[in-house]
């Protein structure tokens, strides 16, 4: 696996616009209700970490998460961190989900 250009990267965000590019990484956060929302969003986003084997660096501020993404293996963003940040997305659309 290797890490992809920035012109790939640009591309690839058009698919996930609420995600940035920073440094060798791709970077969300996430804005939830409260503090104990922030912890269970986590807890999600763990379970779907472990599963793929692909875990985000995880920020929580009150009812901010930050969600930053790189493959460390390569030193730079792969499909597979865009694969987990549209994971990530799908995640947070079905937690707010009544």
């Amino acid at each position: 696996m290797t890490s992809l250009s920035p012109e790939n990267i640009t591309s690839e965000l058009k698919t996930l616009p609420d995600w940035t590019h920073r440094a060798k990484t791709i970077v969300r956060t996430f804005k939830l209700d409260n503090f104990l929302m922030s912890i269970a969003f986590v807890r999600r986003i763990a379970k779907r970490a472990e599963k793929f084997q692909h875990y985000p660096d995880i920020d929580v501020r009150f009812d901010n998460v930050t969600l930053t993404l790189t493959t460390h293996d390569v030193g730079g963003v792969t499909a597979k961190d865009f694969s987990m940040a549209e994971e990530c997305d799908k995640i947070f659309a079905n937690f707010l989900e009544p």
